[in-house]
């Protein structure tokens, strides 16, 4: 026990020196050039040949804090728990070690992948595509949305990493044949603290069960809630811990505003802010699925290029809208918490939260979208008076007073008669998709739990 504390307080040190030296580097690049030689560059942290070329090619230059720390560790051979803020380069610190491994001893099926989002687990597939293209690493998306049949067949071709939600995967271990997780080598849980409060606690006992208790586990996570506490103990062997940042914090180059508003005029504003801010991409969260797609109807009948992501939206749907937004065809995003973790749209300039958070981590996460890996960005936080105590919340958590975004509220008023009927025709638009809905359809029943509390708003027609 002795034992164990000291290497968790030498390995502490160690990351206190490495923040020492991050402080540094922000203030000058010489500086750091001269206290921290040994580590500068993906080579120096013991990563092969071929992969730094592959790092290369990315235009991944020098690693960021969280692999510095992460990936030795993980080439060691240990488990490892990293905690780190969103945008941080998580994904790289747990592919690299990962790929030099399967270099080592090539096998099928040696990596198991689980993420909250269908949306995440694409995208860790397309840098693991990209790191490993040189070496021919094939890779598996299995998730919910899409035919469990084509699934099946690429599953039946024995890929080297899978990368799944936790539901999806139990489905395929239990229905079929001949895919078993048995020679597993490696589990990684990314965004761990979502995929535990998404209630798929029973999902990932499930699966834990049936893989090798030989195996290597790393665990990453941008906040540690007691739920992931648990989960280390029951699932890592001595773990290493690699925290960057152990505050709920947000990123420094990310300025932060509120406005305090009536809730009636919600839209006004919104539409006030857009029209304000010209020319810059809105990532728009709201709480509901319904609430989403009618302020994007209702920005599209102002026209403004806005789309949709959330739920209720068929997969091909949802990886449409993400790539129009992607491509820089549509400007406004609106979603619901299904793109607040871990997707990583580079050119994302301001998010406003439309709809409070009720949990308060999700706001970290949600303005996690802008400000990625070194740009800077804007958040715009919208309060209600009933949205008060939430505010303070969020407030206390991530230790900031945030300040007021100047708005004129003259020129919104004028607004008032344009918005309003848009908001007339974006409650019809609403109707007549609810009626198209009711009609039975084969393709959306994967989502229909969720979409049958809604259809019932949406027959109303009242707007939120």
């Amino acid at each position: 026990m002795a034992d164990d504390s000291g290497k968790s307080v030498a390995i502490k040190a160690d990351g206190a020196k490495d923040e020492d030296s991050s402080s540094d580097d922000e203030n000058s690049n010489v500086n750091i050039a001269e206290n921290d030689k040994p580590v500068k560059t993906f080579k120096d942290l013991g990563v092969t040949e071929v992969l730094c070329e592959a790092c290369e090619q990315l235009g991944w230059k020098t690693p960021t804090k969280i692999q510095v720390e992460a990936i030795p560790v993980a080439l060691q051979g240990k488990d490892v728990i990293g905690l780190a803020e969103t945008g941080s380069g998580k994904t790289g610190a747990f592919a690299l070690p990962i790929l030099q491994s399967l270099l080592a001893s090539a096998q099928r099926l040696h990596t198991l992948i689980l993420t909250p989002t269908r949306e995440l687990a694409f995208q860790i597939a397309e840098q693991f595509e990209a790191l490993g293209s040189s070496i021919g690493v094939k890779t598996a998306v299995i998730v919910g949305g899409i035919d469990m049949m084509s699934q099946s067949l690429v599953l039946a071709k024995k890929p080297h990493i899978v990368i799944a939600t936790p539901g999806r995967l139990i489905d395929h271990l239990e229905n079929t044949k001949g895919f078993s997780l048995r020679a597993l080598k490696f589990l990684v849980m990314d965004e761990a603290d979502r995929i535990l409060n998404m209630d798929f606690e029973t999902e990932v006992d499930k699966i834990l069960k049936v893989i090798p208790r030989d195996r290597r586990t790393f665990l990453f996570s941008a906040t540690m809630t007691k739920k992931v506490a648990k989960l280390q103990r029951a699932a890592l062997k001595d773990p290493v811990k690699c925290a960057v940042n152990t505050k709920y914090s947000t990123v420094e180059k990310l300025q932060q505003y509120y406005v305090f508003i009536p809730s009636k005029y919600k839209d006004c504003y919104l539409v006030s802010i857009i029209n304000e801010l010209a020319g810059n991409s809105f990532m728009i969260f709201c709480s509901t699925c319904n609430n989403a797609q009618r302020v994007a109807l209702l920005l599209r009948n102002l026209g403004i290029t806005a789309i949709p992501l959330h739920g209720q939206m068929s997969q091909n749907k949802r990886l449409g809208s993400l790539n129009k937004f992607k491509s820089k065809s549509r400007s406004v995003l609106l979603a619901t918490d299904v793109a607040s973790r871990g997707l990583d749209i580079p050119h994302v300039d301001c998010v406003i939260n439309y709809d409070i958070p009720t949990h308060s981590k999700d706001y970290i996460h949600r303005v996690g979208r802008t400000a990625r890996a070194g740009r800077s960005g804007k958040s715009i936080t919208f309060v209600t008076q009933y949205d008060v105590e939430l505010f303070q919340r969020i407030e206390t958590l991530i230790g900031k007073k945030l300040p007021a975004f100047p708005t004129q509220e003259e020129e919104v008023m004028m607004l008032v008669e344009r918005v309003s009927e848009a908001q007339r025709f974006a409650r019809i638009e609403m109707k007549e998709q609810g009626e198209k809905r009711k009609r039975p359809r084969g393709e959306e029943g994967d989502d229909t739990e969720q979409s049958s509390g809604v259809r019932k708003k949406v027959r109303g027609g009242k707007g939120t």
